[in-house]
């Protein structure tokens, strides 16, 4: 009887997350696939309903005849949609490099700072996340605009002799991502590090190692989960990026999230809007999905 308890209860603590991913990730999802084999239409909501339950089976079956790949063809026609998307995996690639090159040295010093201030550290990296997002990349246009705190300080100091022109380039995108997401980076390569068993590092280093040849050898392979994950945490939101696009890199940026929120907000044209957001997560989905599994037997074969 209590293991029959055990096992029911099991199944319910496993079916939680499964139900939160199909009410908050599934259904939405399928919502947002069928509005892109929609056509557009003056209407509330702008686009020719499909798979409308009112007429009955008949009706259903009939509806399925509507079903329209335009908006798919007309995204692999035009080649802005496609150089959105490739200028966004670009730079969400290199800020993501940026990140990691700017977060693992931090958050190896963490994880080798004595423990009574890693806590302090630690809340030093979350801090950020108590002020809105918004706000956040709102100040740095105070910093880099031309007549900004950045440029008024380079001036002052006699660095330059006229301001830089940093707003609406992708260096001010790059310094946008890599300052919000920066926090991503860090804990998960922090939580990596900081489970290291360091006596490794000396044993390496009494076998004749130098301190470089020992971080190479020894840390950097022992914190490659950190890296994978942070990675991750931060390449996916920055592909599909539009704030920091929007205030930071002006009109003449390219990213698809700006694409695809000029598509919906100003364009009306939902339908196609869908379609470029169903090949957005395709494109990040399948590529993460290949690599666990490759991670996965790589790991099994290691065993």
């Amino acid at each position: 009887m209590q293991k029959a308890l055990a096992a029911i209860v099991s199944r319910l603590v496993i079916a939680v997350p499964y139900a939160w991913l199909l009410v908050f990730f599934l259904a939405p999802f399928l919502i947002v696939l069928k509005i892109s084999f929609s056509s557009t239409a003056i209407a509330m909501p702008p686009y020719t309903p499909v798979l409308d339950w009112t007429g009955g089976i008949s009706g259903l079956i009939a509806k399925f005849g509507e079903f329209s790949t335009f908006n798919y063809e007309f995204l692999f026609d035009d080649s802005l949609y496609l150089k959105a998307y490739l200028s966004s995996v670009v730079i969400a690639a290199i800020s993501t490099f940026l990140t990691l090159l700017i977060g693992y040295p931090i958050a190896y010093g963490m994880a080798r700072a004595p423990a009574t201030i890693r806590p302090t550290l630690l809340m030093l990296v979350i801090l950020p996340f108590w002020t809105s997002f918004l706000i956040r990349v709102y100040a740095w246009i105070g910093i880099l605009k031309p007549e900004g705190l950045l440029n008024q300080l380079l001036l002052a100091v006699g660095l330059i002799d006229e301001p830089l022109i940093i707003m609406n380039t992708y260096t001010a995108i790059f310094i946008g991502i890599v300052y919000s997401y920066l926090p991503f980076m860090i804990l998960p390569l922090y939580s990596a590090l900081e489970k290291m068993d360091y006596s490794l590092v000396e044993a390496a280093e009494d076998l004749g190692c130098t301190p470089f040849g020992a971080f190479w050898k020894v840390t950097f392979p022992l914190s490659i989960p950190g890296i994978v994950a942070g990675s991750l945490l931060v390449f996916i939101p920055a592909t599909g990026e539009f704030v920091i696009p929007d205030l930071l890199g002006g009109s003449q940026t390219l990213m698809i999230g700006k694409t695809l929120w000029n598509e919906f907000a100003s364009n009306r044209d939902w339908p196609l809007s869908s379609a470029v957001a169903i090949l957005l997560l395709l494109l990040l989905v399948i590529p993460i999905v290949l690599f666990q599994n490759a991670q996965a037997k790589a790991q099994e074969a290691g065993k």
